[in-house]
């Protein structure tokens, strides 16, 4: 058991896109929707349904809710297929592909299912609803390990309440958050304080 917050699985992708997204949604419980979001939650409707049924002769279980106390992580997978003995999380995503966060994702999910299950996971797929592909992902060693880190940097982020600098990139440009965040404005060194000075010089005066 895992001393320490518990970490929700859906904030690996958020962490791996952005640090400060991630401690701004999980730490501050900020949210706000945008165009991509509500295309995501549109396109998951049939996933969060949680119907079961069996396709192509396997037995598909949809969100499907996930644990795991050694790592200390909660959640649920959009969906998990069972091919006789095998288990394989499957992750939507309804674009392309962007970095690693669905993959990384994806393994924590089938950490918490070989905990759960006692079973070995060797790959996952990812589904990606832009060129509707279903993507075979292997689970390896390297991509484990980077899961247990970004599980433990997001822990100490909930645990410090620490927020990271805004990147001010092109990440800024479709995040959800931007106007929470105000990456033009913090992203600078000096600029808050030059900021906090004028207005508190005008408040004084």
């Amino acid at each position: 058991m895992i001393d320490g917050p518990v970490v929700a699985i859906s904030a690996i992708e958020h962490f791996a896109y952005c640090p400060r997204q991630c401690a701004l949604i999980h730490c501050d419980g900020l949210w706000a929707d945008n165009e991509h979001t509500v295309r995501g939650s549109r396109a998951h409707r049939r996933v969060d349904s949680g119907q079961a049924r069996h396709e192509r002769g396997r037995l598909v279980l949809r969100a499907v809710p996930l644990w795991s106390d050694a790592l200390g992580l909660t959640g649920r997978a959009d969906a998990v297929e069972i091919d006789g003995s095998r288990i394989i999380p499957v992750e939507y995503k309804t674009g392309i592909r962007h970095g690693s966060a669905a993959e990384l994702q994806l393994c924590a999910q089938a950490l918490c299912l070989e905990e759960m299950l006692g079973v070995e996971i060797p790959t996952g797929y990812v589904w990606y609803g832009g060129p509707r592909r279903k993507v075979g992902i292997p689970l390896v060693p390297e991509l484990r390990r980077e899961v247990r880190e970004i599980v433990d940097a997001i822990r100490t982020q909930l645990i410090s309440g620490h927020l990271p600098e805004a990147p001010n990139d092109e990440r800024c440009i479709e995040c959800q958050l931007r106007s929470h965040c105000l990456p033009e404005l913090t992203s600078a060194p000096g600029r808050v304080n030059r900021y906090m000075a004028r207005v508190v010089f005008r408040c004084d005066t």
